[in-house]
């Protein structure tokens, strides 16, 4: 583009007859060598991407990965018996197994029994049942 401008520059100045060709020529060679640098190298712009791939794969993606599979060996750690807690955040104790859902039971009446998608106990842990300790006396 600028070196059409300037090739139409030149054109002007030598139909009005200025003094100016030889600055215009300068011009537009310099015009021409700064365009067949100015390009970019496509393997510089793969290795970018691959750079910013990998950094998404290891900020986001295999921390995930590690999570999952820990939370899965640890649904398949439980065994009748285990107080665990769901991802609503009820705590409750596992009375059976099946193939993908627990049979839990909840309260304290012992007389709830839910069966709950293995997907969806979120860890193995009892309740903290302490009400809060009083504040100290001053």
């Amino acid at each position: 583009m600028l070196f059409h401008f300037l090739t139409l520059l030149e054109n002007v100045e030598t139909v009005i007859g200025g003094s100016g060709g030889a600055a215009a020529d300068t011009a537009v060679q310099a015009a021409d060598t700064g365009s067949a640098s100015s390009g970019y190298n496509p393997i510089i712009m793969v290795l970018v991407w691959v750079a910013v791939i990998a950094v998404l794969y290891f900020v986001s993606i295999r921390p995930q990965s590690k999570r999952e599979k820990k939370l899965k060996e640890m649904q398949d750690t439980i065994k009748p018996g285990d107080n665990v807690v769901t991802t609503s955040g009820f705590y409750g104790t596992v009375i059976d197994l099946g193939e993908d859902c627990f049979v839990v039971e909840f309260g304290t009446n012992r007389g709830v029994r839910i069966p709950v998608r293995m997907y969806d106990i979120t860890g193995v842990k009892t309740p903290s049942m302490h009400p809060n300790p009083a504040p100290a006396a001053k």
